[in-house]
Formats: structure tokens, C-alpha cells, sequence
């Protein structure tokens, strides 16, 4: 059985705060005989000595400053405990499960995992970064509660959330911009083509290659940017994730005749409405309204 209680901690740590007993009582409203009794009942059982007077000021003695520090610890964690009860009877989740495409804007998926996290800050978010079919099947397998997938889920709720702009791009230095001519599908044949993995486990799909003689295939989109970015390659790639690049003259558009430009859907996907709790319709939310005005090429390299 424990010797101190969380009540007894909480009147030493007013003490300290508040610089004595009879400051304590009128910051926590007790009387100061209430607090000097708690206080002494807890040296009591500790057997150590927590406070010494000087003049009119309580200071802390070596041992207190150490158990001071661990009861700091033990009265936040308390607070939160009853925090994420509070939230469970309000039917708030305590954890937030997320896959999404990589091809979806970072920058706009931070501000929103910010703006959910601010409003409950005790919400674990978990974020999966897939490609392809990978954030369908973790949403069908109920791994994740919300997917942003390029694929539509079977059986549940699907929603156009936005479309996703890519462009053919290599290194300005790289032998298809010194073509002299615009470029057909045949020319890029003849060059490394660098293509990012599906991330699913089962029924994986083996999307915009176009057969190229030879072909590098990675696991994620930041590698092919880099890759690409330094003339190992060619892509179509997601223009809101090469923005820098764009403007800084280490990606150039490829000059295709025809087939430049790509666009994707992206969708929001969930089992269950019902299931879903309010950090996650805030998710949601905030989710739609940052993804209404996406940013074309033209719009980024300005």
C-alpha cells in the first residue's frame, strides 16, 4: 500500500509554488493548518525531511528538490489520466490512425495534423505514408481509421477530395532536354525511367511506366525526387512535392508533344462513419477545406 497520496503531493508542490503555507491555502483554498498537516504527514511517512523555514519563505531541502522534480512528474500524469477520461466519456479518441498517399502535398498535411492536435492535444496520431494501393489496403484490413488513397475503397465511404497535378520532369542537364525537337512517348523509352514501388502487400499495381529499356524501381517518392533531381532519371512527379526543385532549376518540365501533364484523384476514404470520433471529423474537416485551392506548376514556379 502506498504510504503518500496524490493530495499530499498536491499541497507540497503549492508550497513551493507559492513560497509557504498560509500562500499555498489561499492559492488552492485550504486552510494553511490543512496544508502544514498534509506536509508533515508526508515527511512523516517518507521518513526525509521535504522543507526547511527561512525567515518568512519555505525553501526546498536537497532531498525535496529531487522528490519535488519526480512529483511534478507524477501529478502531470495524473492530470492527463483523468484528461482522457474526460475525453472518453465524452466519446473523444485517444488515437487517430492515417494512411496517405505520398503524392499528397506535405506541407498541407502538417498544417492539419497541427490544427487536430492543438484542438486535442492528447490525440497519438499515427501517419502511414503509402503508395499507390497501399493506403486502400490498410484501410480495408482496419489498420488505419481514414485513407488518402488514389483508389477508391470497395465498401465504404469514398469522396473526391482533390486532384493531384504531375508533371514529366529530369535535370535540366539531362539528355532529353537536349533534344532538339519535341518529345514523344518513344524518345523517353530509351532512357531510365525511375518508378516508385506500390506499398501494398497483396494485388500490388504497376502504374506510368511506359516500358522504358531500363528502369529503376524505389520505395518512395522522396528517393525518385532526389534521384531525378541529381540527372539519374526521368518521372512524372507530383508538383506541389517539387516545388523547390522547380524553382530552383534542378527539375525542368520534360517538352513532350502530348502527355506533359498528368492529373490524379486523390479520395477520402473510411469504413464507417459512425465509428469515427470527433478528432477525426475534425481531421476531415480541416482536411477538405485546405485541399479545395491546390497549386498548379505555373502557380509554384512563379
Amino acid at each position: 500500500m502506498l504510504k503518500t497520496t496524490l493530495g499530499q503531493w498536491r499541497m507540497f508542490r503549492a508550497v513551493v509554488e507559492h513560497g509557504g503555507f498560509s500562500q499555498a491555502g489561499d492559492a488552492i483554498h485550504k486552510s494553511q493548518s490543512t496544508i502544514h498537516h498534509a506536509v508533515q504527514k508526508l515527511e512523516d511517512a517518507l521518513g526525509i525531511k521535504l522543507l526547511r523555514v527561512q525567515g518568512r519563505r519555505v525553501r526546498l531541502t536537497e532531498a525535496g528538490e529531487l522528490m519535488l522534480r519526480r512529483a511534478n512528474y507524477l501529478l502531470d500524469e495524473a492530470a492527463k489520466l483523468e484528461a482522457v477520461a474526460t475525453g472518453l466519456g465524452a466519446g473523444t479518441e485517444t488515437q487517430l490512425k492515417i494512411a496517405v498517399d505520398e503524392v499528397f502535398p506535405q506541407e498541407l498535411l502538417y498544417k492539419v495534423l497541427d490544427t487536430v492536435s492543438s484542438q486535442f492535444p492528447l490525440l497519438r496520431i499515427e501517419l502511414m505514408e503509402t503508395v499507390l494501393s497501399g493506403a486502400r489496403e490498410l484501410l480495408e484490413s482496419a489498420r488505419v481509421d481514414i485513407a488518402i488513397s488514389p483508389l477508391e475503397l470497395s465498401n465504404g465511404f469514398n469522396e473526391e477530395l482533390c486532384n493531384i497535378e504531375f508533371l514529366a520532369v529530369a535535370h535540366p542537364s539531362h539528355a532529353l532536354h537536349q533534344q532538339e525537337h519535341a518529345l514523344t512517348f518513344e524518345d523517353l523509352k530509351s532512357h531510365r525511367q525511375i518508378v516508385v514501388r506500390d506499398s501494398a502487400n497483396d494485388h500490388r499495381k504497376d502504374e506510368g511506366w511506359l516500358g522504358a529499356n531500363q528502369r529503376w524501381t524505389v520505395s518512395h517518392m522522396r528517393t525518385s525526387i532526389d534521384m531525378i533531381s541529381k540527372g539519374f532519371g526521368y518521372a512524372w512527379l507530383p508538383t506541389p512535392g517539387i516545388a523547390g526543385q522547380l524553382r530552383q532549376e534542378t527539375l525542368r518540365a520534360l517538352p513532350l508533344e502530348q502527355g506533359g501533364k498528368r492529373t490524379a484523384r486523390l479520395f477520402l476514404s473510411f469504413a464507417d462513419g459512425d465509428r469515427l470520433g470527433p478528432a477525426a471529423r475534425t481531421f476531415i474537416g480541416e482536411l477538405r477545406y485546405r485541399s479545395q485551392h491546390l497549386p498548379t506548376a505555373e502557380d509554384l514556379i512563379r
